[in-house]
């Protein structure tokens, strides 16, 4: 997987510790990369919000490539209670990681987007294409829109910086995730850790139902992190035509650097929370809060950029609920 990126130098996980990042982590340590080669960072040693810190990182580091997974992130709930923070956090997070990579030797960084910067109303199943093209679903326009400049920014750099030789970049728009070492806190996760820590507390109960938000009808596509990592891994190190050709260095090129990753499999809420209560052996009901937002009705991403660059997702969505359900239950006494 890794034929095109010189194992010797350094690689940056920028969120290692997140559900994304640790993924990315597990993948490269499982592809033979020496350890020592690996870079991370933890809040206490370098604070991403702070320019001049991250700058001195890079220089000190001679890092080569970047996964750039640190993010502040949550669901409706979250992006609902704390907007300024997503906005604010992110935009300087990625602002000073682009810009330190792009000023000292990087030579390739893979910006994780979201498929939240899509517009509301999009085409489905939504393309690249969509990128830009209608307004965004407001319940987490702020987190969006601090990706969409993260996106722009490296388009920036990639056709600025083209004739120097410089880092190339490319932005991954994944689809909705879970994963080992997510947050399954009940008012910031998102949907499957939160209806996975909502039902288990049901069971426990011995509740006779469990309350979801919306009417449940909203469809959604999930994919297990670790199959986002090795497609993240897999882009990373494609040859110069295929990656330079996502990169859209030429100022002209229709699309924006960004590739959709998805597993093109979708299940309504309702259906989902059926699966997860299958899955923790929940038999009570589901119950539907009508007064709670739906967020886009349907969030379904084209894949076949992807595909056609030869790579698919492993994990089907039941094998995937049952690994991070054990998961949920060894983290139980810190939740």
């Amino acid at each position: 997987m890794l034929e095109n990126l010189n194992k010797d130098e350094k690689i940056y996980v920028a969120g290692h510790s997140g559900m994304v990042g640790s993924a990315i982590l597990r993948k490269l340590l499982s592809n033979s990369i020496n350890q020592d080669n690996i870079l991370t960072s933890n809040h206490e040693e370098l604070d991403l919000t702070k320019q001049a810190e991250v700058n001195k990182f890079f220089q000190n580091n001679k890092i080569k490539y970047v996964f750039l997974s640190a993010a502040k992130v949550g669901g409706i709930v979250a992006n609902n209670t704390f907007p300024a923070e997503f906005i604010f956090k992110n935009l300087m997070i990625q602002s000073n990681i682009i810009e330190a990579a792009n000023n000292n030797g990087v030579k390739r960084l893979l910006f994780l987007g979201s498929s939240c910067i899509y517009p509301k109303n999009a085409s489905q199943p939504i393309s690249e294409s969509e990128f830009l093209n209608g307004y965004l679903e407001p319940t987490n326009r702020p987190y969006a829109i601090a990706k969409i400049s993260g996106i722009e920014m490296i388009w920036s750099y990639n056709r600025q910086y083209k004739s120097k030789k410089n880092m190339k970049s490319i932005a991954v728009m994944p689809t909705n995730l879970y994963g080992l070492n997510d947050n399954y806190d009940l008012e910031t996760s998102h949907v499957i850790p939160g209806l996975i820590n909502k039902i288990h507390r049901a069971k426990n109960e011995k509740s006779t139902s469990v309350t979801i938000w919306g009417t449940g009808k909203p469809l959604r596509e999930f994919m297990f992190a670790d199959d986002l990592a090795e497609a993240c891994i897999y882009l990373l190190s494609l040859g110069d035509n295929d990656y330079c050709e996502i990169a859209a260095e030429n100022r002209n090129s229709g699309l924006a650097p960004i590739i959709n990753v998805g597993s093109g499999e979708e299940i309504s809420i309702h259906q989902l929370a059926t699966k997860i209560s299958s899955v923790i052996g929940f038999s009570g009901n589901i119950k539907l809060d009508v007064s709670k937002p739906d967020g886009t009705n349907r969030k379904l991403l084209d894949s076949t950029i992807l595909k056609k660059l030869g790579w698919t997702h492993k994990t089907d969505l039941e094998s995937g609920l049952k690994i991070v359900y054990n998961d949920f239950l060894k983290k139980l006494n810190t939740l």
